[in-house]
């Protein structure tokens, strides 16, 4: 496999890592949930898939040829309560990662040396990509924190629980780490 096509399979599948880190986190927060602000400043969980959205509509639709904030981007409007349901707010969602994919089926060896413009600065395709991969994770992050606040005591994990890395690791490797060693007589 080439280089262009090992990175672009590795920044996909980090995408969908996100993608399903908020669908999960969505799964466990109630309809209520998802709107409630901690204060008028604050973003909400739709707020943000409303703005991750956005800047996914504007950054990958033309990625090869139009500078990835577009014209009709509304980013302030993207921090309002415009979202009313789940449902619209996972249309949404998918619409975004959608765009996102279908611009990274675009790219190939053939047109992977692409400058990539983002707000007129010029950027190579792994620049742009993990530019917007940062982004991303950032959001995503702050929705499942939202999500786990929301869930106050009953939040499942989406990772390792709290307390789980030796049952973890016995799981994945036949034995528990202790003191940065593996053992396996660790009960």
């Amino acid at each position: 496999m080439d280089m262009p096509a090992v990175y672009l399979k590795s920044a996909r599948e980090q995408f969908r890592l996100y993608q399903r880190l908020g669908e999960r986190t969505f799964d466990q927060v109630s309809d209520e949930g998802l709107f409630r602000r901690s204060d008028p400043e604050a973003n909400s969980i739709a707020i943000l898939v409303n703005h991750l959205h956005g800047n996914m509509r504007s950054r990958w639709t033309d990625f090869l040829t139009s500078d990835g904030e577009k014209e009709w981007r509304e980013r302030d409007r993207e921090f309002e309560d415009v979202i009313t349901s789940r449902e619209e707010m996972l249309a949404r969602w998918h619409d975004g990662w959608q765009c996102l994919f279908t611009a990274l089926d675009s790219v190939h060896a053939g047109n992977f040396d692409t400058t990539v413009t983002i707000r007129n600065q010029a950027h190579t395709i792994i620049d742009a990509v993990n530019r917007q991969l940062c982004h991303y994770a950032y959001h995503v992050g702050q929705i499942v924190l939202l999500g786990r606040a929301e869930r106050r005591g009953e939040w499942k994990s989406l990772s390792i629980p709290r307390g789980g890395s030796t049952a973890f690791n016995t799981e994945k490797f036949g034995r528990g780490l202790h003191g940065g060693h593996f053992t396996d007589d660790l009960k």
